[in-house]
């Protein structure tokens, strides 16, 4: 869906041919910024469309219900043909801004900071500005989501184990909720022949993913500067002080692309290797260097702002809507705020 956006909304960048960015543009609120990079061979970022109407933490759910069920439909119908369909996922990052309320919900390690402003408390000291995450990460990896999936499956020694250096869901996957992933929350479909030829089976009593978000609401203040939307490519590499760092302290055109850019640097130095290396990597081979990474900078000082704006994206690049959100995909992987 995105290569279809690439032509006439973003420009290439840094001489990197997996490189896509928009360097600012205006929105009710304020101004955004979006960049892309891939590295997987197929870009696993989406667009996803939202109907207007009122927004609450109701019309959310039911949001992230109605797309849960629709790709179980279409797992269903593509079984025959492709029973590999069960063992793909994709986390999901939204956001959005109504009567001057805040809405975030996410399922994964997508996530969303915010960079706001903090008084010191010392007369004659001027604002800070700090980084408020805004998103749970749903990953194993966290030792508070690794206990509540061990607390959800007290008779499974083995429904989190640590292996290739990191923590998984049955030594598979390391986001305990997503879109899809349906072979991990519908037994039968991993207990399938169908399925068995292309992977193999696991031992499944119940549901060990889920797909309910965790939603955060809260008022928009005047201290509130900017929303950094990031699939997990990014905060790979950098921390949510690193990223509020860098947009505080440089020009807001090309922004996104800038925290791309440093994502990248960083992941070549983990490499011992130059940025200048990794544009020579082919994608689906650059995947062993980094993620596809997706930015989304939303500035919220704009003079007089409407009282309802955002843009919506999934894991992925866009088009201003009236929503902010974000997924990221994933296929078969071996390797509150309200919250339920």
């Amino acid at each position: 869906m995105l290569s279809s956006c690439f032509g006439s909304c973003f420009g290439g960048g840094d001489g990197d041919d997996l490189l896509w960015h928009m360097d600012l543009k205006p929105h009710a609120t304020g101004d955004y910024s979006v960049a892309v990079v891939q590295a997987n061979s197929l870009l696993e970022d989406q667009e996803l469309a939202l109907e207007e109407g009122g927004l609450s933490e109701d019309v959310i759910r039911k949001a992230f219900d109605a797309i849960e069920e629709g790709f179980l439909r279409l797992v269903k119908q593509s079984w025959l043909d492709q029973p590999q369909i069960a063992s793909a996922g994709s986390c999901c990052l939204f956001g959005a801004i109504s009567k001057d309320e805040l809405y975030v919900a996410n399922l994964g390690d997508s996530r969303a900071v915010l960079g706001r402003r903090a008084e010191t408390g010392q007369t004659g000291d001027s604002a800070v500005v700090v980084a408020e995450r805004l998103s749970i990460d749903h990953n194993v990896g966290v030792e508070e989501v690794r206990k509540e999936v061990e607390a959800l499956h007290p008779d499974d020694s083995h429904v989190v184990v640590y292996t290739r250096g990191v923590w998984r869901i049955k030594g598979i996957i390391q986001v305990s909720r997503s879109i899809g992933d349906v072979y991990l929350k519908k037994p039968e479909f991993n207990r399938d022949p169908m399925f068995i030829q292309y992977g193999y089976p696991i031992p499944l009593k119940r549901a060990v993913m889920s797909a309910e978000p965790s939603i955060l609401i809260r008022k928009i203040r005047p201290e509130d500067l900017f929303l950094i939307f990031a699939s997990d490519g990014l905060w790979d590499q950098l921390s949510d002080d690193e990223a509020v760092d860098i947009v505080l302290k440089n020009p807001r055109s090309g922004i996104a692309k800038r925290l791309v850019r440093a994502a990248l640097e960083g992941a070549a130095e983990k490499k011992e290797m130059r940025y200048e290396d990794i544009k020579q990597l082919e994608k689906g081979e650059r995947r062993h260097v980094h993620d596809d990474i997706t930015v989304i900078v939303i500035y919220l000082d704009r003079p007089g702002r409407s009282t309802n704006s955002g843009m919506n994206i999934v894991k992925g690049t866009n088009v201003p809507l009236d929503i902010y959100s974000l997924n990221s995909g994933h296929q078969g992987e071996n390797t509150s705020y309200v919250s339920p």
